[in-house]
């Protein structure tokens, strides 16, 4: 079991996966302000790096696993122009907010949304081009198994490709993250969602999530190669890719 897995929203002895669930039904009202806000805007500019890494492989079918309120499906359908995009959270109060952006922007016939469990996805094996996440993978239940059932709905030849908020390595950006994620992050967290946990616990989990060559080694045990990872701004973020 990695570090994060052990780290839950609310009660210690609860299901990780349906406190997950709550949590981010709780706190789907105020997300996507709350996500701009606490990255100074900078959440768009790595989504848009980790779709320009899709691009040259021009995916028609594309699963994104964890979506959220679909930022990045969204700005993966307008770039990408896949024939079909799924995305997939087990938050249904996050998929509602979705939902109304993406029938806003008259993608609905291109995307769609699907209350999945990432432990155990409903689609068959290989049917996929491309499987993205965005920020979600840290919070699954458990990380080999959510892994693997990515890889599993991929197609050969197929690619994964994740960005996940991780913790520099390197001072002064590790002492400074540190100083924000500890004070400013869950304080205006827990002013604007209303949720007094929800963002001490982002933080404790970006600071337990393996990244970087142990991340690669574990796309690589859940079936993954040609794996790859970059880190985005001071290592705030980091962009991973690989290869079914």
């Amino acid at each position: 079991m990695y570090e994060q897995e052990k780290i839950k929203p609310y009660d210690s002895k609860g299901d990780k996966g349906k406190q997950v669930e709550e949590m981010f039904d709780s706190i789907a009202p105020t997300y996507d302000q709350l996500n701009h806000r606490l990255s100074w805007n900078i959440d768009k500019g790595w989504r848009l790096k980790a779709i320009q890494t899709l691009s040259a492989y021009k995916p028609q079918e594309i699963l994104d696993v964890a979506t959220g309120t679909g930022d990045f499906a969204i700005l993966a359908a307008q770039m990408l122009r896949p024939a079909r995009l799924t995305g997939a959270d087990i938050s249904e109060g996050m998929m509602q907010i979705g939902r109304k952006k993406v029938k806003a922007l008259s993608l609905d016939d291109t995307i769609t949304f699907a209350k999945e469990d990432c432990m155990n996805l409903s689609f068959a094996d290989n049917t996929f081009d491309a499987v993205t996440a965005a920020f979600g993978i840290r919070n699954f239940p458990d990380l080999d198994k959510g892994l693997a059932e990515m890889c599993r709905v991929l197609k050969p030849g197929g690619h994964l490709c994740v960005i996940e908020l991780t913790q520099p390595a390197k001072n002064p950006m590790k002492t400074l993250f540190n100083i924000y994620s500890h004070t400013v992050l869950p304080t205006w967290g827990r002013l604007i969602s209303k949720d007094d946990k929800a963002y001490s616990y982002l933080t404790a989990t970006i600071e337990a999530f393996p990244q970087g060559e142990k991340m690669m080694s574990i796309l690589q045990r859940a079936g993954f190669s040609e794996t790859s990872f970059q880190r985005l701004t001071f290592g705030i973020c980091t962009l991973y890719l690989a290869t079914k």
